[in-house]
This record gives structure tokens, C-alpha cells and sequence, in this order.
């Protein structure tokens, strides 16, 4: 885990994850690094691939162990691999500060009422989108996911849709990765591009009871990260207590709910943001880097030669030390 602003941990990709045909003009063209050596290379038993086609994906470089917001280092030269294999990168190119973006924002309902407290902050966040972009406002709750706000450009009426959260343990879902998964699917009316879902839970998969929940255990979470990964959708979480397992006074289901959201932040291609194991004093901060990061993102087109269905690690670095390149974990195609 990585410290950020204060105590606010950042633990992994700040990039949406999406797969199209390149388009736009390269910032810059670069040559193929070195060959994999031979013990990098796949085996003989890969499945037969399909064609190779041109992948594209956002990534953010930062200056390595610095904050967010300060000068970027020069990237140098960048490698990519795809299922351990290099790819041979055709081209990068900047996504404007001005480029919409799709976002989802979900509450769980039964979180603190110190929560209620961010609404505004929110709301604000909202209203600043690039224009064109598209926002859904739902809230996480017993029974399914209460959409407030359907997918809309108009940003004033998503801010809106906002409510305070109930903050009562009637309002409590048994397993916030179900009605995430339900947001997810609500992306594929929507236009392909950038996508993002911030998700602001205490993560715990209740489902087997609060006594046996563990991110190993959550089937749900598995299923929410694969849905994100077929979607191209990039989620950030915020962690927030609940008053259901605030009242349990268990520092166990805390850390597990954290490591939950890390695990769906970091295999999407999001982030993760919580200030210890209690209630942020603000997310102003969190809001803050959220947006810095989309005006930071990078299109980074690649020509993959996997062209087998099914789930494709990445792994994205820099031979320049001192930057680290945020980036999704992988794609389903």
C-alpha cells in the first residue's frame, strides 16, 4: 500500500480500462524495447491465438514516491506485455482535460452519518466533468441498487440526484459487490470511451455472515471485478463505515472491507482511498487526486497478438526509475 496526501493510501492503478481501435494523433512513436528473454516467453501449450489488433489503454505516470499533483519526471522509453509476452506499441497520445468521461457514482446507504457531510463536495466534483460527460448516481441498498439519476449529460441534475445516505441498519445491503455489479451492466448502453465507477462502501461481503466475511471468500467481488474488466470500467473506491458494521466494533471486518476495495480498485484499473480504519475527516482530498488523474490520463495504443477470448494480463513500465505508470491489471476480451 502506498501513502499519499496525509494519511490517505493510494494502493494501485488510476487508469479506466478500455479496449478500442487507435485513433488520434501519437504524441510521440516508439520503437520495440529488447526481446523477452527465453524464459518469459509462453510455452508451446498456449492456446491458438486469434488475429492481432490494436489495444488501447489508459495509463497515468507519476513521479515515483511523490504526490500526485507534482511535476511529472520525462516517462523515457516504455515497455508493455501482454500475458508476459512484449507488444510492440504503435502509439501515445494525451486524453484532453476536456475530454467527457462516464461516470457512475454509487453510495452504500447505511454508511455514517459523518458522510452525509460530503455530499456537497460531491456534487461539486460532479458539476466540474468535462462537458459532455455522463453521470449515474445510484445508492447501495437492501434488496437492489436505487438508481437516483440515470445516466445523463445534464451534470446539474446529477448533482442533484444526490440525498443524504439513511445511515440506518434497515437500509444495510448484505453485499454492496451485487448491486455494483447491476451499475456495471448499466454502462453498456453507453458510448465507449473513458469510463470510471467510484464507489463509496465499507466493502464487507456479509452474505455468509459478518463473523466469516473475507475478500477470499467474496464470490461477488470476483464477479464485480470481472464485469469491469469486460466493461471497461476503471473503479475508485472510498472507503466509509457503515453503521451496521461500526456497531459490530470489529477492527477485522474494517480491514477486510478496505482489502476488498483494493482488490476491486486494483484489478480495474482504479483507485483506492481511506484515511485509517475510521470515517475520512474529508474527501475533498480524495476528490482532489480523483480528478487530477483524469486529467492525467494517457492513451497508449499497442498492437496485442493474443487475439484469444478470455482474460489478458498487462503489466506497463518504464525504464526511467524514477516515474511508475498506473495502469489496468489486465482486460477480458
Amino acid at each position: 500500500m502506498r501513502q499519499a496526501t496525509g494519511q490517505i493510501f493510494k494502493p494501485l492503478a488510476a487508469a479506466l480500462l478500455f479496449c478500442l481501435v487507435a485513433g488520434g494523433d501519437a504524441l510521440y512513436g516508439q520503437s520495440r524495447s529488447p526481446e523477452l528473454s527465453s524464459d518469459e516467453r509462453p510455452s508451446g501449450s498456449q492456446k491458438k491465438r486469434g488475429p492481432a489488433r490494436p489495444v488501447t489503454i489508459p495509463i497515468t505516470i507519476n513521479s515515483r514516491g511523490s504526490k500526485a499533483r507534482q511535476e511529472l519526471q520525462d516517462a523515457g522509453q516504455i515497455i508493455v506485455r501482454e500475458d508476459g509476452e512484449e507488444q510492440q506499441i504503435l502509439s501515445i497520445r494525451s486524453f484532453g482535460s476536456a475530454d467527457p468521461i462516464t461516470v457512475a457514482v454509487l453510495i452504500q446507504d447505511d454508511v455514517v452519518p459523518s458522510i452525509s457531510n460530503e455530499i456537497k463536495a460531491i456534487g461539486d466534483f460532479i458539476r466540474r466533468l468535462p462537458r459532455g460527460s455522463r453521470v449515474m448516481i445510484g445508492y447501495i441498498r437492501s434488496g437492489s441498487l436505487e438508481v437516483r439519476q440515470k445516466f445523463t449529460n445534464e451534470l446539474e441534475h446529477a448533482a442533484g440526484a444526490l440525498r443524504v445516505p439513511i445511515g440506518s441498519t434497515t437500509a444495510a445491503p448484505y453485499n454492496p459487490y451485487v448491486e455494483v455489479i447491476e451499475g456495471l451492466k448499466r454502462f453498456e448502453a453507453q458510448p465507449k470511451g473513458r469510463r470510471a465507477m467510484l464507489v463509496i462502501s465499507d466493502g464487507v461481503d456479509a452474505s455468509r455472515g459478518l463473523d466469516n466475511a473475507s475478500v477470499a471468500q467474496s464470490i461477488d467481488l470476483q464477479r464485480a471485478v470481472r464485469q469491469a474488466q469486460r466493461s471497461g470500467v476503471a473503479i475508485y473506491s472510498f472507503y466509509a463505515p457503515t453503521v451496521t458494521s461500526t456497531a459490530r466494533n470489529n477492527q477485522f471486518l474494517a480491514s477486510n472491507g478496505q482489502g476488498s476495495l483494493e482488490v476491486l480498485a486494483e484489478e480495474t484499473g482504479g483507485r483506492a482511498f481511506f484515511q485509517g480504519t475510521g470515517a475520512p475527516v474529508s474527501f475533498d482530498p480524495f476528490l482532489s487526486d480523483l480528478g487530477l488523474s483524469f486529467t492525467r490520463q494517457i492513451a497508449l495504443t499497442y498492437l496485442s497478438t493474443h487475439g484469444n477470448k478470455g482474460f489478458h494480463r498487462i503489466e506497463i513500465r518504464s525504464e526511467n526509475t524514477g516515474v511508475e505508470i498506473e495502469h489496468p491489471s489486465g482486460y477480458t476480451r
